[in-house]
């Protein structure tokens, strides 16, 4: 797989990473642990080398899981990992002072089994934190070699700026996608000019861009996707005229929707890195092949076109999630 370097911060890595969030939590039941271990050595195999975790991913699961899973190759690939939660669950609410960064990060080091973090993000920005002291306190960590590159999460173009003028930030990772084109407005500019690299995540749009989901489907009782409004059944079945959108395409191109997705954002920018998650080997191998297909400047206007006309229904977050949001 060709790689790709995350802005101008020399942090290169595949163009497409694995999302690891799902094999341990949001998405219904836990993946079993071998079979976790396995995909996830797999997408090694198959030449990604950028893994994605956070210490709220169980919470604290996910790092141990992915921190086996990689031991035999730890040095050939991009570990990310994130801080911002108090007691690493995004339920009790926000929390990046000092203490507590550097807290997560010796207790994610222990838990990845590592003896540095390439990639550690603000997972939320917390407004009674100044950005400065987040930054400072992440620098601090680079300087004292614990961490390598600064990254943040969902973060707005005031906050972006802020801390990158303390400690260069290496990349953002926010949700991008063909139906959640909000980063276009302000987002993209500001990372184009500082040089920042941009990580989406839920690129193929929680599953819904893969075209195996419509109004009829049932998730698991424990699948966030249940209290996403834009999950409701009413709005699956009103968004379905994206998907159509990408099934043709695919069949032009003998390609699966989700490749075309995926494709469409490699094309954007250079300097944009997808994490596609999934717990499903063939899935993983699907994924993979997007890297492979080359979409035109016209297929791109067609899509565009058509998701300039659609309404795109119910929004991406519920109501107290969607608080957490730094504009």
């Amino acid at each position: 797989m060709e790689k790709r370097s995350l802005g101008k911060s020399g942090l290169e890595v595949s163009a497409l990473g694995l999302g690891c969030m799902g094999l341990s939590f949001g998405y219904g039941p836990a993946t079993e642990k071998n079979q976790a271990i396995k995909l996830i050595r797999e997408a090694y195999d198959e030449g990604i080398s950028f893994f994605d975790t956070a210490e709220a991913y169980g919470p604290f699961k996910n790092e141990k899981l992915l921190g086996e899973a990689i031991a035999p190759f730890r040095k050939d690939v991009a570990i990310a990992t994130k801080f911002g939660f108090k007691e690493g669950e995004p339920g009790k609410g926000l929390d990046s002072h000092p203490k507590r960064i550097r807290k997560v990060a010796e207790e994610s080091l222990n838990r990845l089994n590592t003896e540095v973090i390439d990639l550690f993000y603000q997972h939320r920005v917390d407004p009674d934190v100044p950005m400065e002291e987040v930054a400072g306190t992440v620098k601090d960590l680079i300087q004292e070699g614990k961490v390598k590159h600064f990254g943040l999460s969902e973060a707005g173009a005031q906050s972006i700026r802020k801390a990158h003028a303390v400690q260069p930030v290496s990349a953002l990772q926010s949700e991008y996608s063909i139906w959640w084109r909000e980063p276009e407005k302000e987002i993209i500019p500001t990372l184009e000019e500082l040089g920042i690299g941009l990580v989406p995540f839920s690129p193929l749009g929680k599953g819904f861009l893969t075209g195996k989901i419509n109004d009829k489907t049932e998730f698991a009782e424990n699948d966030f996707r249940n209290s996403v409004p834009r999950f409701s059944e009413e709005n699956r079945k009103a968004n379905q005229a994206l998907v159509a959108l990408l099934d043709k395409i695919a069949k032009e191109k003998e390609a699966t929707s989700a490749q075309i997705a995926l494709g469409w954002l490699l094309y954007q920018k250079p300097w944009i890195v997808p994490i596609p998650g999934t717990t499903k080997s063939h899935r993983l191998s699907e994924n993979i092949g997007a890297a492979s297909i080359k979409l035109s400047a016209s297929d791109i206007r067609q899509i565009d076109d058509v998701f300039s006309k659609i309404d795109i229904k119910g929004d991406r977050y519920p109501e107290r999630m969607q608080k957490m949001i730094n504009k």
